[in-house]
């Protein structure tokens, strides 16, 4: 019989002891919180995205993405989603992204303790583990209110984002301990800052948009769907799916731009179709002035900004234009430029980026290529995903697969 201890009770740290636990082996979840799984309960805006049947790998970051190929295979994909049926989740399904049908989080985390419990599997909440040593060939789980031995440990510690949930970076200290490195863990699926004098004026505004994202005036990816303006830069799905790589960026010293087209649905792919587009709207529009005419096409305090930095009197009409300025309006409104000077704390942040590489541990069980019997998963590794299920099914491989590999290994 195999004693084998999960440090970590969220997305993978479940999963990882459900699959740890058969008749042979003894599986206890170490939980620093009041109770298990805090996070998947603000996940999807509380609805649980929990799996995506697109697992194009462009949908995560890495420093190894080759290696995540490893991971998430087509049978470890069938199997996680069979394994979320056979919890009792019935999964509504829309364009790829499964949430459960009763659209509360709560029934994700519900099933996995229920399941959990079945086994018999321990759960210990308001255990803080303070350290984790190796004597021989057992583990020595030092916590805040007793010392436990395992022959395994999975480390499911989760990362520094969002430390309400009970992350505070301690399982990279943990792996550092037995020898890992870490990649700088920085926030991931976060709000960017900018300091411009605009900002306060279009706080709260959302837009449908194109972004892309230049790093040394080098286009690295690009987003489309709603973005929401504030008044310390901009926050909503496609940035957040932009952060990771913008975060990077910026710690590694590089410029980083958010280009924005606030007019994706309108054909005018260059500054000419732009001219005949407004000359067009104008001849319906007679006698209305530049505001007037822009206010039928975005958010008032988003015209604001634009016809500003456009360096036109709101009253202006079209037609008296100089060229400058609707080469500056044609920019703004298509080309807008966006300098990106920081990003939120990991308090604002859903997930981190970095962690520890993909090359030190093994990617069919998760093991540790550092120490024996230590197994890795979820946000402590170098690996985040975009909006959509992509850091839940992450979560949820990776735990099968340490579980798998504790139960069975030797």
């Amino acid at each position: 019989m195999k004693r084998i201890v999960i440090v970590g009770g969220g997305a993978s740290g479940l999963v990882a002891a459900i699959y740890a636990k058969n008749k042979n082996n003894e599986v206890t979840i170490l939980e620093r919180n009041e109770s298990c799984a805090k996070k998947i309960l603000v996940t999807g805006n509380g609805k649980c995205n929990y799996y995506n049947e697109n697992q194009n790998l462009k949908y995560y970051n890495s420093n190894n993405i080759e290696l995540l190929s490893e991971i998430l295979t087509p049978n470890s994909q069938t199997e996680i989603v069979k394994f979320f049926n056979q919890l009792g989740i019935v999964p509504k399904i829309k364009n790829g992204y499964y949430y459960p049908n009763s659209n509360q989080a709560s029934s994700v985390k519900d099933a996995l303790l229920i399941k959990a419990r079945l086994l018999g599997i321990q759960i210990k909440c308001n255990t803080l583990v303070q350290e984790v040593i190796k004597v021989k060939k057992r583990f020595i789980i030092l916590t805040n209110s007793e010392k436990i031995e395992a022959d395994k440990v999975i480390l499911a510690t989760g990362s520094k984002a969002a430390p309400r949930t009970g992350s505070d970076g301690m399982g990279y200290e943990i792996a550092k301990s037995f020898g890992h490195s870490i990649i700088d863990v920085l926030p991931a699926l976060v709000q960017l800052r900018a300091e411009e004098d605009y900002l306060s004026i279009w706080d709260g505004v959302r837009s449908e948009v194109k972004l892309s994202l230049l790093e040394d005036n080098v286009l690295v990816q690009e987003e489309e769907g709603e973005i929401q303006l504030t008044d310390y830069g901009i926050s909503g799905i496609c940035t957040f799916n932009i952060s990771s790589l913008a975060c990077r960026g910026l710690n590694d010293n590089k410029k980083e731009v958010v280009r924005i087209d606030f007019l994706p649905l309108i054909e005018m792919e260059n500054y000419k179709e732009f001219i005949t587009y407004f000359d067009e709207r104008v001849e319906l529009l007679i006698h209305q002035n530049m505001i007037q005419i822009l206010q039928g096409m975005l958010n008032q305090k988003l015209v604001t900004v634009i016809l500003k930095r456009a360096h036109i009197d709101p009253r202006t009409t079209w037609n008296e234009l100089e060229t400058s300025q609707k080469k500056l309006l044609y920019q703004n409104l298509k080309l807008f430029e966006l300098p990106i000077t920081g990003f939120n704390s990991f308090e604002r942040a859903q997930v981190c980026s970095g962690g520890i590489p993909l090359t030190e541990i093994n990617p069919l069980t998760m093991e540790s290529k550092e120490e024996k019997g230590l197994y890795l998963v979820g946000e402590l590794l170098d690996v985040d995903g975009f909006c959509g299920g992509y850091n839940l099914t992450f979560a949820w491989i990776s735990g099968m697969l340490a579980g798998k590999g504790a139960s069975f290994g030797d």
